[in-house]
């Protein structure tokens, strides 16, 4: 089984992949994962990659397509893959359209994992994490004992800085802008599944286990 998994920061995404690998036996592929392998050991493709990253430049749609291919011609992805983070554009979807093709193989489904921007919002803003055990809280869904300090050993905790609700919002809007288009090519392509997020955590994976099927 090949899938495509979509959902916006704070949607709960890195859970349900988890879940979806255990269930599934699919081989989990991230871009990031892809691009950090070739840097650390050498490769030519991890060579061009890094020398975007050491100047802050966004990796070209191309150079990705290339990276994820390879890394889609390997052995362990021929039972099932699920992509993570790829793809983010028309482009890069269409060139994954021909890759596949040419492996003899397609996306089976696109889970799209959606919640409401102001629900995120709150997700991330009140999210608390420990200086010392780094343990995570939430004000309102998970509190700590004592406001401001970690249960398990006692220390301070803080907010992040890419949870303060202006960086929240600005990655939830590029998330939207970027995705939309995403959204609808493989609405076209009839083969994308449309998960409410703001359900409880089981339940939202019983809805993409409804949606991906029994074929394991």
């Amino acid at each position: 089984m090949n899938i495509i998994l979509l959902g916006p920061p704070g949607a709960g995404k890195g859970t349900q992949a988890e879940q979806i690998v255990e269930a599934y036996g699919t081989v989990h592929i991230s871009t990031g994962d892809i691009f950090r392998k070739n840097i650390k050991e050498n490769t030519e493709l991890g060579k061009k990659v890094k020398e975007y990253i050491d100047k802050g430049l966004l990796v070209p749609d191309e150079l990705v397509v290339e990276l994820v291919a390879d890394r889609l011609m390997q052995d362990d992805v021929k039972k099932g893959f699920m992509l993570d983070g790829f793809p983010r554009t028309i482009f890069q979807a269409e060139e994954l359209d021909k890759v596949l093709s040419k492996l003899g193989t397609k996306i089976d489904t696109v889970v799209n994992i959606e919640v409401n921007p102001d629900i995120l919002i709150e997700r991330a803003v009140g999210r608390r994490i420990c200086k010392g055990d780094g343990s995570t809280y939430h004000v309102k869904f998970n509190p700590p004992k004592k406001e401001g300090i970690c249960d398990t050993c006692g220390q301070a905790l803080y907010q992040r800085d890419d949870d303060k609700e202006e960086t929240v919002k600005n990655r939830i809007s590029v998330y939207t802008d970027q995705t939309k288009p995403l959204i609808d090519y493989y609405t076209k392509q009839n083969n994308i599944a449309n998960i409410n997020g703001e359900q409880n955590i089981d339940t939202v994976f019983e809805d993409i286990k409804a949606a991906l099927g029994s074929d394991k």
